[in-house]
């Protein structure tokens, strides 16, 4: 049995350590897809608790010979994306003063993974969802395709389109040159 398998069935039996050791192997990178796809970092932290919620109700259901991991992060982004609608459903409240001073430019946002964050807040929500699955959950484009519901052409038609926009916008607020190989880079 491989160590996903062990840790699942000691979860199984109760085992509160293998419980804690679960929740601190996958709050990482489950917070941080939440994080990135939220954009808010109490939703983002209500989000990954019902991740594991869910998690830990559906356990039995895990098949044992695939990876834990992307199993998780599939529910991570499925619970992200039913945030998402209850959140568009809510009343928008008055932009805050660092969102205002984002929108301002980029005057003391010279760093490029703050640009990047920015860039990725404008994409249209599938684009947006996507590039993150892809590049930070490193889920494969049939994955992702399972997780959103839709063809592996489809997800890599969004990835493309997505990149290219990050790429754009980056180009023109200043932050890279209008190098090809730099944004060939980007784009990639």
């Amino acid at each position: 049995m491989t160590d996903d398998g062990v840790l699942v069935h000691r979860c199984l039996a109760g085992d509160q350590a293998a419980l804690r050791a679960f929740v601190e192997r996958f709050q990482g990178p489950v917070f941080g897809l939440c994080y990135r796809m939220l954009r808010h970092r109490h939703d983002a932290e209500d989000t990954a608790q019902e991740v594991f919620l869910r998690a830990f109700r559906g356990l039995s259901r895990w098949k044992t010979g695939r990876p834990l991991e992307p199993w998780l992060m599939t529910i991570a982004a499925n619970r992200c994306r039913t945030a998402l609608r209850r959140r568009r459903n809510r009343p928008v409240a008055a932009p805050a003063a660092a969102d205002a001073a984002a929108l301002a430019g980029p005057s003391g946002a010279d760093d490029l993974a703050e640009e990047l964050e920015r860039a990725l807040g404008r994409l249209r929500e599938e684009y947006r969802q996507c590039f993150i699955l892809f590049h930070h959950a490193e889920l494969s484009c049939a994955r992702i395709g399972q997780v959103m519901g839709r063809p592996a052409g489809t997800i890599k038609t969004w990835l493309h389109r997505a990149r290219r926009e990050l790429a754009d916008r980056l180009k023109r607020r200043g932050i890279v040159r209008e190098d090809r190989h730099e944004l060939q880079r980007l784009r990639t």
